[in-house]
Order: structure tokens, then sequence, then C-alpha cells
């Protein structure tokens, strides 16, 4: 299995094209979360970007998968940018989906000093309830969904287990919807 992030961009008008198609979308990706193919998703509290998380067997059922949701076909999301991570730690369960905006998360990005000493830090904060789930890239960059809306206590999470150090670490806020 591979397992993608994939970042959207979204259109200028997001909020108000997206409306229209928003039931078809979420029923779409619950069928999806049942399957097992999705993983996590929402978009950024502004509606400037969207992210989701896949899991696939092959790198060709990615672009069909995006290509058939409903936002794409609107033109609620207008591009996406995939990375596949080559370690990833899965969420203990996946929970409810929630649509009212009130899961506020963060996602911590950055390179990883060590990459191995990363994937069991990673795998000690999800046990601790700090990160959802997180993996890394091919280019040792570490992407992951911690629990807190506050990105200085996700960053101070990340630098106190050695593997990231603080200043080369970014932050983004997320709407995690499922």
């Amino acid at each position: 299995m591979i397992v993608y992030h994939v970042a959207f961009t979204t259109s200028g008008d997001y909020l108000s094209r997206r409306e229209p198609h928003r039931p078809a979308h979420i029923e779409r990706l619950q069928g999806l979360r049942k399957a097992g193919i999705v993983i996590a998703g929402g978009p950024s509290p502004d509606g400037k970007s969207a992210e989701l998380v896949y899991r696939l067997q092959q790198p060709g059922q990615l672009k069909l998968v995006i290509e058939e949701d409903p936002y794409w076909r609107a033109g609620a999301w207008t591009a996406f940018t995939p990375r596949s991570f080559t370690e990833f730690v899965e969420p203990w369960e996946l929970p409810p989906v929630v649509l009212d905006g009130s899961r506020r998360v963060t996602i911590v990005e950055g390179p990883a000093a060590d990459r191995d000493m990363a994937q069991f830090a990673l795998i000690e904060m999800r046990g601790a309830g700090r990160i959802v789930l997180g993996g890394i890239f091919e280019d040792g960059t570490t992407l992951a969904l911690a629990t807190t809306a506050d990105a200085e206590t996700a960053l101070g999470w990340f630098s106190e287990s050695g593997c990231w150090a603080a200043d080369r670490l970014t932050t983004r806020p997320f709407l995690h919807v499922l």
C-alpha cells in the first residue's frame, strides 16, 4: 500500500463553489474511508487549501480518485500536489466525521534529525494522544496531524522529543473533518 498526503489548491470562491456539492463530496469520502482508501482530511480554516491522506494500492489510482471527487469536478479544487510517505504512523482509530469546524488541529511539518528515531517519536506521540497520524517523506520531511489547535504547544511536543528542531518546523491550522 502507498500512503499519500495530497495538498489541494482551492478556487477563489471555494466556500460558495463547494456548497452545492458538499453532501456528495462528504458521502463519497465516507465511502472511501469505509473502503480504507481515505485516512483523514479537511480544509484550512480560511478555505484557501485542503488536505487529504489516501491509502492506495497503485500510484495510478491517485489521479482517478481525485478527479472523480465532486469538488474537483465542480472546480472547487483547482490543483493538487501529492507526496507519498516512506514511513507512516496510522491513526489508532478513525474519528467521527465533524462538519461544523469544531475539531481544530495543527499540521506540523519539517525535517527530522534522525528518520528512525523520528518514526519512534511519532509512534510515542500517537500513543500519548499528541498526534492523530504522521509520517516521513522520501526527503526526510515529517508531516503530522497534532491534536492541538495551539501551534506553540504542537511545536513543543516535537521539540521535546529531540528528533526535530522547533526552528526548522512549520505549522498550519487545519480543520480535521475526517
